[in-house]
């Protein structure tokens, strides 16, 4: 197991919103109700990604973009261009000139197509990705608002079967194109985590480690165990002080604080589930009771339990 399996463990995209544009200088569109977060690719020419308070991104050809957050953003051709057509939701997409009432398929070039010339010059590929939960939140927060991934060999079969596939409609279609998105995704969080600029998730780079990389993986299966700092550090063929202080020079927090807010991260995610209680949820992340639980919640996410089941019901 590896923290970016367990992160993204129970997303699968379904029914994901694809939106081919295709487009000739000057053009731009804007998203104004974008999902928590958004892939991009730029499959011919190039593009700049503008949101708000934050300075304009370019993307290049053959690059992919991560864009976070539901905050509006715009691609163009230009930083400056304003936007000609706004998608607003999976269903409404509308030229500025005539407004949000005039909303029809006169955009509509194709299936998940659309542009207002079938042969512009510039080709982008966006998809909503919809990851929820205080597990997936955690990396949400490691990504920037717009995380470029250069052009890799690698995207190379991925992308040129998006082509392919995003503009046909064949038995089967929705499932390909979801399953695309997935190896997608995890592919550009792989290769955007590996770059130096990048902060990923607490404990990412420390699996590097095959020793304080033992332990995260154990904390990881089994969260419900009760381990100590010294178990930890048994398991990882060190001593409790040796671990500790080498656990917190990887992952930039103590081991057991660390364990405390992986298992209420996995608790919250627990407690929206249907039926869910606080004390059986208590005894899946490692306590005893749900007292103890609640405390701990608390303490790690300023309310207690209970109002998250509340609130969810």
């Amino acid at each position: 197991m590896d923290l970016l399996a367990d992160y993204l463990a129970g997303v699968r995209a379904s029914g994901a919103v694809f939106c081919q544009s295709v487009a000739e200088p000057p053009w731009a569109v804007r998203f104004s109700d974008p999902a928590p977060l958004a892939l991009g690719a730029m499959l011919r020419g190039e593009s700049w990604i503008v949101g708000a308070g934050t300075a304009p991104v370019r993307v290049q050809e053959r690059d992919v973009v991560l864009v976070r957050g539901l905050r509006p953003f715009t691609v163009a051709d230009r930083p400056a261009t304003e936007p000609q057509v706004v998608i607003e939701g999976p269903d409404l997409c509308w030229a500025t000139s005539d407004g949000p009432a005039a909303a029809g398929p006169d955009l509509v070039l194709g299936p998940r197509t659309y542009g207002f010339s079938a042969d512009g010059s510039d080709l982008f590929v966006t998809a909503e990705y919809p990851l929820h939960g205080d597990v997936s939140e955690r990396l949400l927060d490691a990504l920037p608002e717009v995380a470029v991934i250069p052009r890799e060999p690698e995207f190379a079969p991925l992308l040129d079967l998006l082509a392919v596939e995003i503009d046909s409609e064949e038995p089967g279609q929705q499932v390909i194109l979801d399953r695309l998105l997935d190896l997608l995704l995890v592919r550009a969080l792989r290769s955007w985590f590996a770059q130096p600029e990048a902060e990923p998730p607490p404990g990412y780079r420390a699996l590097a480690d095959p020793r304080i990389g033992r332990a995260l993986r154990l904390m990881h299966q089994r969260p419900g165990h009760p381990w100590t700092v010294a178990a930890l550090g048994a398991e990882a063929g060190m001593s409790r002080a040796v671990f500790a202080r080498r656990f917190a020079e990887l992952v930039g927090q103590p081991p057991l604080r660390y364990l405390t807010e992986w298992r209420m991260a996995l608790a919250a995610d627990l407690l929206r589930a249907p039926g869910a209680t606080v004390a059986s949820v208590a005894r899946k992340v490692g306590y005893a009771d749900g007292f103890a639980f609640s405390n701990a919640f608390k303490r790690v996410r300023d309310m207690p339990p209970s109002e998250l089941v509340r609130a969810d019901g």
